[in-house]
This record gives C-alpha cells, structure tokens and sequence, in this order.
C-alpha cells in the first residue's frame, strides 16, 4: 500500500453546546493542525499515488475557508456540535469530492487541536 500525507495548520474559534463541557462552552481559540492521509495500492502511469501539488491547492483551499472563523457559524455546523470529530469528518467528506484520484482506497484526516489531542475520520472505498 502507497501513502501520501500532507498537513497544514490553521487557527479557528468554536464553543461546544449540548452539554456542561465547562471552559469548552465559552468562545475560545484552537490551533488547529490537519494531518491528510491518503493510501493506495496502484501508482499511476507516472509513479504517483496522486498529484501532492493538486491534493495541497485543495487542501490549501479548504483550510482557508474554516481559518479564522467561528465554526459555530458556519453552515456545516447548523445541526452539529463543532466537535473536533464532525471538523475531521467534514474535512475528510469535502476532501474526498474535490480530489480526481482513481487510485485511491482510503482517505484519512486527523486533526489536531493541541499538543496532546486529536480526531480522526476515515473512508475506504
């Protein structure tokens, strides 16, 4: 199995609700850092998995629009807590659409919120 990764960072603001989840109700920062990983079995005619300069322009493209912003206010968080593992799930989903990538099997993201945490999402095809 070939993988291909890529990270990048971001800072973006949210507050939990549904529960008592003390400071984590109050408006607060995180910075954030995405792990994308992406594996495969069959390279293409070239030798790669995928384009990595394609796979940056859409991540690039994706952090961009969560950077700096309160992630409770963005549609994709109007029925959902912005927990860090519904950010990795819709980070993972979005992903998956923008990429043209035949030889992949599975997409993974992880995001970091701090040094010592972190969510995951994954599909297999």
């Amino acid at each position: 199995m070939y993988s291909v990764s890529v990270r990048r960072n971001f800072i973006a603001q949210h507050y939990l609700i549904g529960g008592d989840w003390g400071p984590e109700n109050e408006l607060h920062s995180h910075h954030y850092v995405v792990e994308l990983l992406l594996e495969g079995k069959n390279l293409d005619p070239h030798g790669y998995l995928i384009d990595i300069d394609d796979v940056s322009s859409h991540l690039d493209s994706l952090v961009a629009y969560f950077k700096d912003k309160t992630l409770n206010k963005l549609p994709e968080f109007e029925t959902a807590n912005p927990s860090l593992e519904h950010l990795a799930r819709i980070f993972c989903k979005t992903l998956i659409q923008r990429l043209n990538a035949q030889n992949l099997s599975a997409v993974s993201v992880k995001i970091w919120e701090n040094e010592m945490a972190w969510a995951g999402y994954q599909e297999a095809f």
